[in-house]
């Protein structure tokens, strides 16, 4: 028994502290937001979704008891979720300010709070894992991006590897608790884990696509082309008009002049 605490300990722990990281991870992508003052392309959902899904574990936490690893990580990712989605709110486009409202009506109150109620009057547990389905949205919602984009920027490596061990973490911590709520959904984390890296490796060389590239209008002809200054041109006719004036057959020399030129 007491072995048996120790390990849920251990993994408990460990899987705090990759959970911190992987939390932290979007630091750097809000720092450069914060700079340009602009979301530059950057979608709110899966800020939205990681939200939704701390509270979900706090909440199956608070129900089963004795899962005060669950509350802790989950007690920071609420605050540093709400961060996130705050620092995107203020920066980012009207349009995808108002898509980032409906989706934090859709989950963070509309669907926490039917989950909330519907387990309240029940009285019972969940009765399969509080995120199921949600766990791996933001993973998925990745790849398809790395797919859809061919380029790992929105992708870090470091991100997907502290995802891929705090879903092993996890997993061990829940087969301790014998909880399978908390053990079966992250096989499913590590396999998505292990699936980004392999994205990340397919994809980290392959060339940006550049605007010439996404419009074939903006590109340059295989013709070549000629510049003409008009400025200069200018100034040499002037500086020749006045000379041909000097001479005896005036006309002669001005149209020689302009033949020149």
């Amino acid at each position: 028994m007491a072995l048996h605490l120790s390990w849920v300990f251990v993994f408990g722990i460990l899987g705090n502290a990759v959970s911190f990281m992987v939390s932290l991870a979007p630091l750097p992508t809000f720092y450069q937001i914060y700079k340009k003052k602009t979301s530059e392309g950057f979608q709110s959902i899966p800020y939205v979704v990681s939200l939704f899904s701390a509270m979900l574990w706090i909440y199956y936490a608070l129900l089963k008891k004795d899962a005060i690893f669950l509350i802790t990580i989950n007690t920071f990712c609420v605050f540093i979720q709400t961060f996130y989605i705050v620092t995107y709110f203020y920066y980012g486009p009207k349009k995808e300010k108002i898509v980032t409202v409906k989706l934090m009506l859709l989950f963070n109150v509309f669907g926490f709070g039917v989950i909330f109620l519907a387990t309240y009057f029940l009285k019972k547990p969940f009765p399969s894992s509080p995120d199921f389905g949600l766990h791996l949205h933001g993973i998925r919602f990745g790849c398809r991006k790395v797919i859809k984009t061919k380029s790992v920027e929105y992708m870090p490596f470091t991100l997907s590897v502290f995802l891929t061990l705090g879903a092993v973490m996890w997993f061990f911590y829940g087969l301790c608790l014998k909880d399978m709520n908390v053990a079966v959904p992250n096989i499913l984390g590590f396999i998505f884990g292990v699936l980004q890296m392999i994205l990340y490796a397919v994809y980290k060389n392959h060339p940006k696509k550049t605007v010439e590239e996404s419009d074939p209008k903006l590109q340059l002809s295989d013709h070549p082309v000629v510049v003409v200054d008009v400025a200069k041109l200018g100034s040499d006719v002037n500086a020749v008009i006045p000379n041909s004036t000097k001479s005896n057959n005036g006309g002669r020399t001005e149209g020689n002049a302009f033949n020149k030129v």
